[in-house]
């Protein structure tokens, strides 16, 4: 799969060295709002607050990027400290037409140069030579379940599959992502997923890092907007010039908080895979569109439950699901790939092992969810991630006690 091509590269700027948390207001009282924008007055309080630690206007003192060990023993205090150094630009309302869907570019990273074919040992080097230096593999034991840093082969090609008009009620947790990096317009996917500190009222996107935030020097995208069950009833497929509301039958659900690894936000390169797509992970909160109380879960007819530290052997197969906007696909339907087993991909063994399938997804279904079933009910096990140059074969990361208390955190502080 071709690494995409930026238009535009942000530049490091000082309040975007690696943060993660983008919710307006974190650092206030557990009782504040905190997806609200702040007003120029608190912002100015911030500024005057934080200008004396550090020197630099806003700037709180940068938190030092863990190792694997340490991230996995953060505690709330520790992803509230490195939360509070950023914020989210809202999405604007109605900043979406169907023309800028049809015209954005589908987004997802290569493999870097780490060959197709997998090899049975761990890898020794970076899959990249413009890698920071990665975490050393000593940092941390292999935690049970992680995966170990192993490689499998590469798994056998499963086409993926357009699910059929109109989507069944279970299918409309999924959607479609857009945002901007820069001027130039871009397309991911998403999942509805359940909210552990608002049980039956969610309103959280499970997505991957790199549809949220530009990387190592870069910074959050803009106008990020969900639209679930994007195009259920065909009004826009194959060719057919439907009208945006035929195609978004909840709306557009714009994004007011996020969060991403801050593995991702600290080292990644967003055009090649690397040590970084272990924790490609991101998080979004939205809201209704119609300004109601309402719920996205409430609205679309429920959510899924994250499963972390799935025991491989219990995911006897997955089901992953998304946009895929690059060739041969469209972007218009939701495709799925029934995947069986996944096999194991690694780049650094300090790091969890990520899931890899032989689904052909191409850019545009990253983020989509990937699904099993524990206890008769679907779960989601992961997030598309990275894929080949050929489109033969897939990775997401495995979701592990880092995500479980990103999760955590963010329901609890953005509630």
């Amino acid at each position: 799969m071709s690494p995409i091509s930026r238009a535009t590269r942000a530049a490091l700027g000082a309040s975007a060295v690696a943060l993660t948390m983008v919710v307006a207001t974190a650092c206030g009282p557990e009782n504040s709002d905190p997806v609200a924008a702040p007003s120029d007055a608190q912002t100015a309080a911030t500024t005057a607050a934080t200008a004396g630690s550090t020197g630099k206007p806003g700037g709180l003192p940068p938190v030092k990027l863990p190792s694997a060990d340490e991230l996995k023993k953060w505690t709330f205090d520790d992803w509230d400290k490195w939360a509070r150094q950023n914020v989210i630009t809202p999405a604007v309302k109605g900043f979406w037409d169907l023309q800028k869907i049809l015209a954005a570019k589908p987004a997802k990273p290569g493999p870097g140069n780490q060959p197709s074919a997998q090899p049975t040992t761990p890898p020794s080097a970076q899959p990249t030579s413009a890698a920071p230096t990665a975490q050393p593999t000593s940092a941390a034991p292999a935690q049970p379940g992680s995966g170990g840093g192993q490689n499998d082969p590469q798994p056998k090609l499963v086409e993926m599959k357009p699910v059929a008009h109109p989507y069944a009620k279970p299918a409309h947790v999924n959607g479609k992502l857009f945002f901007q990096d820069g001027n130039q317009d871009y397309v991911c996917s998403g999942t509805v997923v359940s909210d552990p500190a608002n049980p039956g009222r969610s309103n959280l996107v499970w997505t991957a890092s790199h549809c949220l935030h530009g990387g190592k020097g870069g910074k959050y995208h803009t106008n990020i907007t969900f639209a679930p069950a994007f195009n259920s009833s065909g009004a826009v497929s194959g060719g057919k010039k439907g009208s945006l509301a035929e195609a978004e039958p909840y709306g557009e659900w714009g994004a007011v908080a996020g969060m991403v690894s801050p593995q991702w936000a600290a080292e990644a390169d967003p055009e090649n895979g690397g040590p970084w797509s272990q924790y490609d992970f991101g998080i979004l909160k939205v809201a209704n569109p119609d300004g109601s109380g309402k719920s996205l879960e409430e609205v679309v007819g429920g959510s899924v439950p994250v499963w972390f530290n799935a025991p491989r052997e219990q995911i006897a197969t997955v089901s992953t699901y998304g946009y895929p906007a690059g060739k041969p696909f469209d972007g218009m339907e939701l495709e799925h790939c029934e995947a069986g087993k996944p096999a194991r991909r690694s780049m650094d063994p300090a790091r969890p092992t990520m899931l890899m399938t032989g689904c052909n997804g191409t850019g545009g279904d990253s983020g989509g969810g990937w699904f099993t079933t524990k206890d008769g009910k679907q779960v989601l096990v992961s997030d598309t991630s990275i894929g080949g140059f050929d489109n033969t074969w897939e990775a997401g990361p495995y979701l592990d006690d880092v995500a479980q208390h990103a999760l955590e955190y963010f329901a609890k502080k953005s509630k």
